[in-house]
């Protein structure tokens, strides 16, 4: 299934209707959820990060360390759990639901590909909406962090500023972005493989749901660590 939705990702007829749905879609039952995560999840580590600062005399390069931490890890990260845990379940459940009233046969039977029709859209729409949820994160959590350590923990709002650039450059963004579409890219295309293959009636599509939840943490995670250590070799 991987191979035939590379292959037909770039080979017409391409269903932008359905492409721009599923991205509206993704972004709307992601957006929040996504936010509403960034901001525990960066305030609690700089909120961890600030008392270490603190007791070494080094609180002024409190900015370096959210803004490598937001960009390199956190961005990506609540962009897995977002995806697995909203879009991806949500991805599954649809398809199983065409799968166990036989729609994906009707549609084979009318000559319509179930993959250029259905899969293709999906994917690429995870892909695109997860690279910029990435950059949500990382800019949400980042106003958050200095709002936070500002007022609650009184670091100097300029070396806050000035120290975000002195980790974070082009490079560790252009990995971000690139972490996050690989996630966005392997999370649809579980979840559109668990949700074609399902079987077992109704109570199959709840367990294909509750398989893509668990497969796709697994995935991404493990993604992650691979995706981290060659960014990093390739930053050094």
């Amino acid at each position: 299934m991987c191979m035939d939705t590379a292959v037909l990702a770039v080979r017409p007829p391409w269903a932008w209707r359905e492409f721009l749905y599923q991205a509206w879609f993704v972004a709307r039952v992601s957006i929040l959820p996504t936010i509403f995560m960034a901001i525990p999840f960066i305030v609690l580590a700089v909120y961890v990060l600030n008392i270490l600062l603190v007791e070494f005399g080094a609180a002024d390069l409190s900015g370096a360390g959210i803004a490598f931490g937001a960009v390199t890890q956190g961005g990506p990260i609540v962009t897995v759990l977002v995806i697995s845990g909203a879009a991806a379940t949500a991805m599954c459940a649809d398809l199983g639901s065409r799968a166990i009233r036989e729609e994906l046969d009707a549609l084979r039977v009318l000559g319509i590909n179930p993959i250029q029709a259905l899969v293709v859209p999906r994917v690429v729409a995870t892909t695109l909406v997860s690279t910029l949820l990435a950059s949500v994160v990382a800019m949400v959590g980042i106003i958050a962090a200095y709002f936070f350590s500002i007022y609650l923990q009184h670091i100097t709002p300029g070396a806050f500023v000035a120290g975000l650039p002195l980790l974070v450059g082009v490079p560790e963004i252009v990995i971000c972005l690139v972490k996050a579409a690989i996630f966005g890219l392997a999370g649809s295309l579980i979840a559109c493989y668990k949700g074609m293959s399902v079987g077992g009636g109704p109570a199959g599509v709840g367990n294909a749901v509750n398989e893509t939840v668990v497969y796709t943490f697994l995935a991404l995670f493990a993604i992650n660590v691979v995706a981290t250590a060659v960014g990093v070799k390739a930053t050094l």
